[in-house]
């Protein structure tokens, strides 16, 4: 992006109007996801205010918040003053986290992702994995999530650092051109080594604003291939593979065969999670291990892997250990 930015006016404690150039870079991107970028750390209510108000211009004219920038656009800012506030629990924390990097060059960041945290801002929440990063590298004039984690699952997670990356990933994605496997341990005994569950998933919210999935035959296909990992007598450990990409798919599927996710708090079995939370699982046992993907400049084929984290390893020795006790 050209960042030719001029003032409309001065002053050392009142921010002024400045005018962006959209280079080819920020070409197909929406307003509101490029003003979130642009407006470091206002609020995402603030950013839709201030585009209902008219106050952001393109070319000139008015626009709504679903405009998709193209080259050469020139965009209005206007002065966007935000009150001082208390940092959320942990943000402190969190913002001075350095995420571990599983692989980067100029087109690609891959992290690991740590749980309890989002990926992104919303529901309450200002700050995620992507608000972060841009804090910790105000260089980068592009970063954009190219899929999403649920806050409680950990591991591999991928970050577009140019439109064009980003966009053949999704593309990919759409098109089962990449693997994705997670490791999850689940209630029950799984007894087959390889098993497909194809069952349609439906979105939708509850009464109080919560998103949900459900198995319905008016949902969108899904695809979940599920791999034995390893046995024990209350508890199986699991790869599943996912053929899509759906909302809460892994943890619908598994709970649709009877098999909850550990530690789940929407689809799992509550009293036992009540239970375990006094056997070292502290959350969701949930991590995304593998991504195998073609780079999206180059062609090279990634293959990148996560190891479980120490919260999810610590669980696994306490069931050895006890089985143990029970059969030794």
């Amino acid at each position: 992006m050209d960042l030719g930015k001029t003032p409309e006016a001065s002053s050392a404690r009142t921010p002024s109007v400045r005018r962006v150039r959209v280079g080819e870079e920020d070409a197909g991107q929406r307003i509101d996801n490029f003003l979130l970028r642009e407006c470091k750390g206002v609020p995402k209510s603030h950013i839709y205010r201030v585009l209902r108000s008219g106050e952001v211009r393109i070319n000139g004219g008015r626009i709504n918040q679903t405009y998709r920038l193209q080259a050469g656009d020139e965009v209005r800012i206007p002065p966007i003053r935000v009150a001082e506030k208390p940092p959320e629990p942990g943000q402190a924390a969190a913002a001075r986290h350095d995420f571990p990097i599983v692989f980067e060059d100029d087109a690609l960041l891959v992290i690991d992702k740590p749980a309890g945290l989002a990926v992104h801002g919303g529901s309450g929440l200002s700050f995620g994995v992507i608000e972060l990063l841009r804090r910790q590298r105000p260089e980068a004039r592009f970063l954009e999530l190219a899929h999403r984690l649920d806050r409680e699952t950990s591991g591999l997670l991928i970050i577009g650092k140019r439109r064009v990356a980003l966009n053949t990933i999704q593309d990919a994605m759409r098109a089962g051109r990449m693997e994705k496997r997670y490791l999850a341990m689940v209630a029950g005994r799984w007894m087959n080594p390889v098993q497909h569950i194809k069952l349609a998933l439906h979105k939708y919210l509850t009464p109080d604003g919560e998103r949900r999935v459900t198995v319905s035959p008016d949902g969108k296909p899904s695809h979940s291939v599920v791999r034995l990992v390893r046995r024990w007598e209350r508890f199986s450990l699991v790869e599943v593979e996912l053929k899509t990409g759906r909302t809460h798919q892994i943890r619908v599927h598994m709970q649709s065969q009877g098999f909850p996710l550990l530690g789940d708090d929407k689809y799992g079995d509550f009293e036992l999670n009540k239970a375990l939370a006094h056997e070292k699982l502290p959350r969701m046992f949930l991590h995304a291990a593998k991504l195998r993907l073609q780079h999206p400049v180059t062609g090279e084929m990634l293959e990148l892997a996560s190891s479980l984290p120490p919260d999810l390893e610590g669980f696994l020795r306490a069931v050895d250990a006890s089985q143990k006790r029970d059969y030794g």
